[in-house]
């Protein structure tokens, strides 16, 4: 109960988030089914719109392949900062949680972390909370998709971006974080405003350089 409460302020911020996806998914060609499955079972918000969006332009299965899986690549990451916590944990409560390790969980956890009171149990519910809350967003998504028109005029992407300042911002704490945000901040705008292909990539692999540069520099631990 406790991780799905500290869950519930962050469900609010997706749910357009979450109404997007399952729209651009119908307006991708995709059925009913295929739709809601791509939001259940991939559950990858980012991913499944840099999917879509490629699917709209004719890209082949290997290049959409390529840029998800450096798209998500954080995730191991996720997986490695939280690994002494969770490795307690047993095999069938390590599965669903790295199943439910999203962006949003994985500041809650590690926030929880802090405090030396990261359970199985606020975990799952604060993941399982979010998951539901994705789930049936892409639904109403996928239904407004056949009976509002031009669904994209309403800039529901802009949900993205409030979610992950939401995110960065708290986080920003040390100098080699703040350089490291802007650095990705500045370059994904020069990039965006030259039309580069590969902005988001290029410009996140560089702020983490950057701050892992000021860290030495600055003595900071890394």
């Amino acid at each position: 109960m406790h991780g799905a409460v500290a869950m519930l302020p962050l469900c609010l911020s997706v749910i357009p988030w979450g109404i997007l996806a399952g729209s651009m998914a119908i307006q991708s060609g995709l059925t009913f089914s295929q739709s809601l499955g791509m939001s259940a079972i991939i559950y990858a918000g980012a991913a499944q719109l840099v999917t879509l969006g490629m699917l709209l332009t004719g890209a082949n299965a290997w290049v959409i392949a390529i840029s998800v899986f450096f798209l998500t690549a954080q995730h191991f990451l996720y997986g490695l900062t939280l690994r002494q916590q969770v490795s307690v944990f047993s095999a069938r409560l390590r599965i669903p949680v790295g199943f439910l390790l999203t962006d949003e969980l994985f500041a809650l956890s590690t926030a929880r972390r802090e405090c030396n009171a990261l359970t199985p149990g606020f975990m799952l519910g604060a993941g399982l909370t979010f998951y539901l809350c994705w789930v049936l967003c892409s639904l109403a998504g996928i239904l407004m998709a056949s009976s509002v028109p031009e669904l994209g005029r309403f800039h529901l992407d802009f949900s993205i971006i409030a979610t992950f300042a939401s995110l960065v911002v708290p986080m920003i704490n040390r100098p080699a974080v703040l350089a490291g945000v802007c650095c990705s901040l500045g370059l994904s705008m020069l990039f965006a405003a030259w039309h580069f292909s590969g902005a988001i990539i290029v410009a996140g692999l560089s702020g983490m350089a950057v701050a892992l540069l000021v860290a030495r520099l600055c003595g900071e631990k890394e």
